[in-house]
């Protein structure tokens, strides 16, 4: 049975995905959500550290595995799945997709902080760039349950590109207003094929059911 192993973004934790996995689970899917210790309350680790707790749970995981990276989370997937064996597909879900030696600065193409340490802000106006087609109690209490994230997640350079090697999809939300769509069909060039979701930042909250038969197709077409 193949395993969808589902990578939460920044100021986020694994709880996010609470809508999509019972669609996958209906598709015959098993699923993993692992956390990310760069989110959470006063964290300290990096991109790194991240990449290091997503190569651990691969190495866990019998049988194959498409390993889905939402938003902040392509960067630590694109590294911790490079010599992973049972990565069949990786999916950058409105995702970054850092070659080796980026960063998400050097995606943005701004200068890296002198200071690593400490706290990076709260996106401008999480409401409606991360949920802005959500109604309005469910994306207020989604933004009451945001995390912290730290600086170093977003200024560690990747080591590897696992996309070069395994192939991937990125699925471009249309109507992101956290990551330009511009962007994101910029950085979807690497990718092996290119999908589309008529959705906001997080479809897995708005549109989790069309989001998992997408999924779905692309795995059994590949």
């Amino acid at each position: 049975m193949t395993t969808v192993m589902l990578v939460h973004g920044a100021w986020h934790g694994p709880d996010c995905w609470a809508k999509l996995k019972p669609e996958l689970h209906a598709l015959g899917y098993d699923t993993r959500t692992p956390a990310l210790p760069s989110s959470g309350e006063q964290p300290t680790a990096g991109m790194h550290d991240d990449a290091a707790v997503l190569a651990a749970e691969l190495a866990s995981i019998d049988g194959p595995v498409v390993l889905v990276g939402h938003s902040y989370a392509g960067i630590p997937v694109t590294e911790a799945a490079a010599g992973a064996g049972n990565v069949e597909r990786l999916i950058y879900l409105a995702a970054y997709m850092p070659d080796r030696g980026q960063s998400m600065y050097d995606i943005h193409g701004v200068p890296e902080p002198e200071d690593m340490s400490g706290l990076f802000p709260l996106i401008d106006d999480p409401r409606n760039s991360l949920y802005g087609d959500l109604p309005d109690d469910e994306a207020e209490q989604l933004v009451s349950k945001l995390v912290e994230q730290t600086v170093r997640s977003f200024a560690e350079k990747v080591d590897a590109a696992a996309w070069r090697d395994i192939p991937s999809t990125y699925i471009v939300a249309e109507q992101d207003k956290a990551i330009p769509p511009a962007l994101q069909e910029q950085m979807a060039a690497h990718a092996t094929e290119i999908r589309r979701i008529p959705s906001g930042h997080s479809s897995f909250l708005s549109q989790p059911r069309q989001l998992a038969a997408l999924i779905d197709e692309i795995v059994r077409t590949a």
